[in-house]
């Protein structure tokens, strides 16, 4: 195998999840709850449109 056939493949390496690195607290659902609040928007809007 020459050296750029092993550059071109995908690094496998196992990486730490960051979602599981933290708890799952009330307050953290919470936070993530009302960043999205413009997402659930959104995406109310479009489905609204789509029916």
């Amino acid at each position: 195998m020459s050296e750029q056939q092993r550059d071109s493949e995908p690094d496998l390496t196992p990486r730490p999840n960051a979602v599981l690195a933290e708890p799952a607290t009330v307050q953290a659902c919470q936070q993530d709850y009302a960043a999205a609040a413009d997402v659930r928007q959104t995406l109310a809007a479009q489905e609204a449109r789509q029916h």
